[in-house]
């Protein structure tokens, strides 16, 4: 019996150079609907309908949905970390509209856990290992690196390369279930249920720049609008330590001050001639000296 050829990977691939040419049309309404009912999976296993992420009684306002590559991918974690480190769950619901992100992976939903462990990622995780939202959204499949590092991206191609494999392999059984390595993402900002803005990668480095997203945001150079102008108890923690500082700062100048005068002066009656008075003056430093040993 003939053997049967591998089927055609679905969708458009790549080498490693250049980009993928992919378009930042917003999908149309055929396409959110059917989008809609899609099942994605969290870490428990439990089965959620896309649009709950997006359009439940209890989203945000605004809701904004990276689709990551495979589990393993050290150039998705990357991403991650530097907006873990600059948008916060509290600071994004804090925003004016409130805000959220959700994190879409292709991998196998067991591998959730061990993702949240490896980037430390405080923003929801969801699996679609059958790609169907990917596919029907627009998304490319491609293993090209792009000609330019992005600027979210501290780590060499090569040292995310070294820590992928490290991580397969201490995903144990789970190795090979990170998804399809050709697979790539994007984001998609929706509102109200639909989306207002979307950015699909043209290659496996090229999620949207942090620059464009605080663009996006409203946050670009601009104070972050904050609901009803509140202030977070971190900044006036923030100005009662400083005020702390400056108060611990001038006491301890003071101190310094009256510990260094007294010694100067029985050397300056030792010049002057005096036994008695640098007598006295080393029996005052001396005694100095003793209390701040007892201090």
């Amino acid at each position: 019996m003939a053997a049967t050829a591998p089927s055609k990977p679905e969708g458009p691939t790549g080498d490693f150079t250049g980009d993928i040419e992919v378009s930042n049309k917003l999908p149309s309404k055929g396409d959110l609907d059917r989008a809609a009912d899609m099942p994605v999976v969290d870490g428990s296993g439990k089965v959620h309908l896309f649009k709950s992420l997006h359009s439940s009684p209890d989203s945000p306002m605004r809701v904004l949905i990276i689709f990551i590559r495979h589990f393993f991918c050290g150039n998705c974690q990357e991403y991650l970390k530097t907006l873990s480190s600059l948008f916060t769950p509290g600071f994004l619901l804090e925003l004016e509209p409130s805000t959220q992100i959700v994190i879409i992976g292709h991998g196998q939903p067991d591998l959730i856990p061990f993702y949240l462990k490896e980037t430390n990622c405080p923003f929801p995780i969801y699996a679609d290992p059958t790609k169907k939202l990917y596919h029907l959204l627009g998304m490319t499949r491609t293993l090209n690196m792009g000609s330019k590092a992005p600027d979210y991206m501290h780590d060499s191609v090569v040292v995310n390369a070294v820590k992928s494999i490290f991580q397969e392999f201490r995903a144990g059984r789970n190795m090979l279930k990170g998804g399809d390595i050709y697979q790539v993402g994007g984001e998609f900002l929706f509102e109200d249920g639909k989306v207002a803005w979307c950015h699909r990668m043209r290659n496996t480095r090229d999620h949207a720049e942090v620059s464009e997203l605080k663009t996006v945001l409203g946050l670009d150079g601009k104070r972050p609008p904050m609901r009803n102008n509140s202030k977070t108890w971190v900044s006036g923690l923030g100005r009662a330590l400083s005020n702390k500082r400056q108060s611990w700062s001038g006491s301890s100048s003071g101190s310094r001050k009256k510990s260094t005068a007294e010694p100067e002066k029985a050397i300056e009656d030792k010049k002057m001639g005096s036994e008695k008075t640098a007598n006295e003056g080393y029996a005052k430093s001396t005694q100095i000296d003793q209390s701040r040993h007892e201090g």
